[in-house]
């Protein structure tokens, strides 16, 4: 995948679950709260229709105040790669201020782990950076270990 350093943000990190697992986490209304924003803060809410021009919607609880985010899913390979964007909401109504668009890969690390990427693309250069200065990497990299972390314990 090209990645323009202008406008994406990525990392790719291996976890200790298989990607089949990171998959249902990631695709679950269920497992979502459990991982999807850095603690303290929760989902207090999560709608999955898990199809493509389907509703991703979540609702974030951070410091007290509810926000809500409306998105949709572009593409889907199952236990490969998951793409999602603000741009829209169902029925693709155009969002009146989108942010970016999320990609997941997956695939097979070795000892049955997986390789994670996750990708972040923006309209804009300026986009971009206030994302990286809100703290991608950091909040990103939390949301990736409490979902590894989580997923673990799904398979004791």
């Amino acid at each position: 995948m090209d990645l323009d350093p202008e406008t994406d943000l990525s990392f790719t990190r291996t976890l200790a679950v298989p990607r089949s697992l990171v998959w249902e986490c990631w695709t679950s209304p269920v497992h979502i709260p459990h991982f999807f924003v850095p603690r303290p803060h929760k989902v207090t809410a999560c709608d999955i229709d898990l199809n493509v021009g389907g509703r991703f919607n979540t609702t974030f609880e951070v410091d007290g105040n509810l926000m809500d985010n409306k998105g949709v899913f572009l593409e889907l390979i199952p236990d490969e790669k998951l793409v999602f964007t603000d741009t829209y909401s169902e029925g693709w109504k155009p969002a009146p201020d989108p942010f970016m668009t999320a990609i997941l890969l997956l695939s097979d690390a070795p000892g049955g782990g997986t390789t994670y990427t996750a990708i972040a693309r923006h309209r804009s250069p300026e986009t971009r950076k206030t994302h990286e200065e809100m703290g991608f990497y950091g909040g990103w990299g939390t949301v990736v270990d409490q979902l590894e972390t989580y997923a673990r314990g799904l398979l004791k």
